[in-house]
């Protein structure tokens, strides 16, 4: 089995992986010039069935070196005023495994076949059932399966099921990191939880490394090269649907909202890193009906893409790409055919990826309270 998946973030990569050490050939096609052409960094807070879906995923004798790069973590998610008092709680307490993107990311890209310049403009079922993928700068590539796990914009959903479409809720949000100093001690209640003022919310979450991710592959898996990074502070500031900063700068736009707030804060802004500062957009994509069965399915973002503020968009990504590993390993091993294969993780999928959409919007209001759920 031969299996061509589109996008190299961490749900696409996961599965390449999985599929990679069940003797399956899985080549990942990835639009970016190159696999670091952008910054892909930040913390992300993994539940358990995450953690273990990307542990599964990975071959064993990585898994002491993916312990070693994860921090446990909790929080009890407070609500804080612009001086760091407490004025509310903003939900249960959070407990989970906390991970840096990019550092997960170079580790699932150890070993890969990654194609990179390769914009997908269509595909084409064949006669024979295989599934023919085709590129703007570079020659068709030929599968058993098209996996699409090339996020919100998905080109391969576009051709797939071109009903359904991204929503933008208006709303904006600044995310950047600064290097976690003793000057930032102070924060620690801050860290997991949402200091509001002024119509805008500002989260912030450290993230610290039980050894640093270079020294720790070097240690325990000289064939995984990863980041030299230090420990850090996450901030994201989520803006009102009015709240587009302009002509200004990610760390200007953040700071011109922060007037009179505690100095710790506006210096944790002040000294962030400008090159790893970006405004993004809250889009969601909510999976509508499903496509008639056959050898191309969707991955994470492209189909069920949620807002961060539910803190599950990479848990449900991860989650899609063992299910599906584990149901095209059924077919390798001929325990049942390849579409139904497919089918099943479909299913599946789709009752999952749903809830996950649902459960993130429902949070949004909390951090922006104008956002368009319709």
């Amino acid at each position: 089995m031969r299996v061509s998946v589109v996008g190299a973030g961490l749900g696409g990569l996961a599965l390449a992986q999985g599929l990679r050490g069940a003797g399956i050939e899985a080549d990942v096609f990835e639009r970016d010039p190159g696999v670091v052409a952008r910054f892909q960094g930040y913390r992300l807070v993994l539940n358990l069935s995450g953690f273990q879906a990307v542990r599964d995923c990975l071959p064993t004798r990585w898994h002491p070196l993916l312990d070693e790069i994860v921090m446990d973590a909790s929080a009890e998610q407070l609500i804080l005023d612009p001086q760091l008092k407490e004025i509310g709680k903003l939900g249960a307490g959070r407990t989970g495994i906390v991970v840096d993107r990019q550092v997960l990311r170079h580790l699932l890209l150890t070993g890969l076949t990654v194609h990179t310049d390769a914009a997908l403009t269509g595909y084409d079922v064949l006669a024979d059932g295989k599934v023919q993928a085709q590129f703007a700068r570079r020659d068709p590539a030929t599968a058993d399966l098209l996996v699409g796990a090339d996020g919100v914009t998905s080109a391969v959903r576009g051709v797939l099921s071109p009903q359904t479409i991204p929503t933008d809720t208006g709303v904006r949000f600044v995310i950047g990191r600064t290097p976690l100093t003793d000057e930032f001690a102070g924060l620690s209640k801050a860290y997991g939880s949402k200091i509001t003022g002024g119509g805008v919310s500002l989260l912030l979450g450290a993230m610290r490394f039980r050894t640093p991710p270079k020294q720790a592959a070097e240690q325990l898996a000289p064939d995984v090269t990863l980041p030299d990074i230090g420990d850090y502070v996450r901030w994201a500031m989520i803006l009102p649907p009015n709240g587009s900063p302009g002509d200004l700068t990610a760390q200007d736009a953040v700071l011109s909202r922060m007037e009179g707030w505690h100095p710790e804060l506006r210096a944790l802004i002040e000294q962030a890193d400008p090159d790893n500062s970006t405004l993004l957009s809250i889009r969601v994509v909510k999976p509508g009906e499903r496509w008639a069965s056959g050898p191309v399915t969707l991955l994470g973002d492209a189909i069920h893409a949620t807002s961060p503020t539910g803190g599950n968009g990479a848990n449900t990504a991860l989650r899609d790409a063992d299910l599906l590993r584990r149901c095209l390993i059924e077919a390798n091993e001929g325990r049942q055919d390849l579409l139904s294969a497919v089918g099943d993780y479909e299913r599946q999928m789709f009752e999952y990826g749903a809830e996950a959409v649902r459960s993130s919007l429902e949070k949004l209001p909390a951090f922006a309270p104008e956002a368009k759920l319709s």
